[in-house]
């Protein structure tokens, strides 16, 4: 089967580096699904403004090309030390290199002479990542509040410390502020990275957001238009 683009996601991360492991954990975080001209008819999104939320059918477009996968993988919630099958996880690195995502619509823009365009929150994507396709997040059928979410419910995610400037907050919208405040806290660093003194850089926006990382206390040091 050929699939081909219906669309591309735009975000505030240029690379992989930073992006929420997970949809929906920065809700704050705003994206735009902007549709390739053919598929870009306002017809097709028909009766989708009574719906809150999104399925987005993706590419993980930063893989290497090569193919190669493996059965295992290790997981950073695990701390990077235990491996499980890939497809008890939702590692990228797989034979398909698709990923799902659940998004809430914020607004469709769909005027005449205008790029077909979904506003969503709480996207995990990197900008330029091919949409295959979406579907409505239907309640009844795809929400399951009470099932078993294997090595996930043992294991918590520890988040961090986030200490910022105030003359380097002032750099960013209030909105922006604060989803750039809760990327950090959720270490963006992989899990093998622990040295106190080593500089990482997050590129977020228009801007490299500089930062150390000493135990839970993640400190921005600058922030660098790129």
């Amino acid at each position: 089967m050929n699939i081909e683009p219906i669309a591309y996601f735009r975000s505030l991360f240029p690379t992989k580096f930073g992006i929420p492991r997970q949809s929906g954990i920065i809700e704050e975080l705003r994206g735009q699904i902007v549709f390739e001209p053919s598929f870009a008819l306002a017809d097709a999104l028909r009766g989708l403004e009574g719906f809150d939320y999104l399925w987005l059918i993706w590419g993980f477009s930063a893989n290497a090309a090569d193919g190669r996968w493996h059965a295992t993988v290790r997981p950073p919630l695990l701390g990077g030390n235990r491996a499980v099958g890939v497809f008890a996880t939702r590692s990228p690195f797989r034979p398909n290199a698709l990923g799902l995502s659940s998004v809430r619509i914020h607004s469709i823009e769909c005027a005449a002479g205008r790029p077909l365009v979904i506003n969503v929150l709480g996207a995990d994507l990197m900008d330029g990542t091919p949409i295959y396709d979406i579907k409505p997040y239907v309640a009844y059928c795809d929400a399951h509040p009470e099932a078993r979410s294997g090595f996930v419910d043992e294991n918590e995610w520890r988040g961090l410390t986030v200490l910022f400037p105030p003359e380097l907050e002032r750099i960013f919208p209030a909105e922006e502020l604060c989803a750039l405040k809760r990327v950090l806290a959720l270490d963006p660093r992989p899990q093998y990275h622990n040295s106190p003194t080593k500089e990482y850089g997050m590129p977020f926006g228009k801007y490299d957001v500089r930062f150390t990382v000493d135990g839970d206390r993640l400190t921005v040091i600058d922030v660098v238009p790129l």
